[in-house]
């Protein structure tokens, strides 16, 4: 199971393929012989470039991956700009209200106007940023994977990085979309259980993960949602799966850039703590409860706006919270197995000891099963 074809397919030694936005956490992923895979969401090309670069002087030769935001269908498209003045007036006044009712204050009039635009220029949601993205990735041939988060990418796209010899595969919560991946030509699937973070589909890992094996057989999978022990990634071999995706499992380490107060939220919350939510970009996804996400699906809360609008609102309300540390409506995205992150390690100690009982596990199975009579 170690030197399987996913092993293989990237001269990796452990098939553990880790997600993050934090290049500390992508490169030690990496030396630690997984494959570290780099969120790119809020990266404008520049800043992209600069991880990049830091991310190749860290680890050598080995192999990573990104992760970009390549849908067929965009909802903005061409010169289109995120202008908060664009959003409905009563979305607007609505969130603001719920902060001012908790005390927290609003941003400084002085400093708002620059700290909006900060941030809505790391949103890129339009065809034209993202290639732009993909400009940058294609200059450094340490990347020998793009996985796209919104489906399979455009086939111009694919072409294009199949022709630069980078690997292909794409996120999926479905049986059906699994199959559109396969039909596309992506090289993985990745099959991602309702218990993960982000955005995610309603069926679980238990059922999910041998439905899309057998779907998309002889293609490799990937099993993502729950992972974060070695039990839990025996299981997923047991069910078909030639490597585990990780993400939330990694917000607990002291390589992870999350702020001391959002981990400290992280080692007190329970498995139920991991609700899904529009009220990040408008798509439900698994994010940590707090009192912003149950704001949302109050009585009197609007509906969430379509990606990426909900985004653009939540940039004032996400400044205005973390500025005042307001610890009640702090959240993030992270999945079920958050129940399991309960105090701060390495990403390598995370990885030793997954590896660790992992062998324990499928050791324990051979006994149980008699397989050594």
């Amino acid at each position: 199971m170690m030197n399987n074809a996913l092993c293989q397919m990237f001269g990796i030694e452990i098939p553990v393929f880790g997600f993050s936005h934090c290049r500390n956490v992508v490169s030690e992923i990496t030396r630690a012989g997984g494959l570290g895979c780099l969120g790119t969401a809020y990266y404008t090309p520049e800043l992209l470039e600069m991880e990049l670069k830091w991310i190749d002087d860290q680890i050598g030769d080995k192999p990573y991956g990104v992760n970009l935001l390549l849908p067929q269908k965009y909802d903005v498209v061409g010169d289109t700009s995120l202008d908060p003045d664009a959003l409905p007036k009563a979305h607007v006044q609505w969130q603001r209200s719920l902060l001012d009712s908790a005390g927290i204050p609003p941003l400084p009039a002085e400093e708002r106007d620059a700290l909006m635009k900060e941030e809505l220029d790391r949103l890129h949601m339009t065809p034209e940023f993202s290639n732009e993205l993909l400009d940058v990735v294609l200059t450094h041939s340490n990347i020998k994977l793009v996985v796209s988060a919104l489906g399979s990418p455009p086939p111009e796209i694919l072409q294009r990085l199949h022709a630069n010899g980078i690997k292909v595969g794409a996120m999926t919560g479905k049986v059906e979309h699994a199959l559109k991946h396969k039909q596309a030509g992506l090289d993985l699937v990745i099959a991602q259980g309702t218990e993960a973070a982000g955005h995610t589909g309603v069926v679980t890992s238990m059922v999910l993960w041998p439905e899309v094996v057998d779907a998309v057989f002889p293609m490799p999978v990937l099993a993502a949602g729950g992972i974060g022990r070695g039990r839990q990634m025996a299981a997923a071999f047991t069910l078909g799966a030639q490597g585990i995706w990780c993400g939330s499992v990694w917000h607990g380490t002291r390589e992870s850039d999350l702020s001391d107060e959002m981990k400290q939220l992280l080692f007190k919350a329970r498995s139920g703590d991991a609700v899904q939510t529009r009220s990040k970009t408008g798509k439900p996804g698994r994010m940590l409860r707090s009192k912003f996400t149950d704001a949302w699906v109050q009585a009197d809360a609007p509906q969430p706006l379509p990606m990426p609008w909900q985004s653009v609102l939540n940039v004032e309300a996400r400044l205005r919270i973390d500025r005042a540390r307001a610890l009640d409506y702090m959240t993030c995205p992270v999945g079920q197995i958050v129940g399991s992150i309960n105090q701060e390690s390495s990403v390598r100690q995370v990885i030793y000891d997954m590896l660790e009982e992992f062998a324990d596990t499928v050791e324990g199975l051979r006994e149980k099963a008699g397989l050594d009579a």
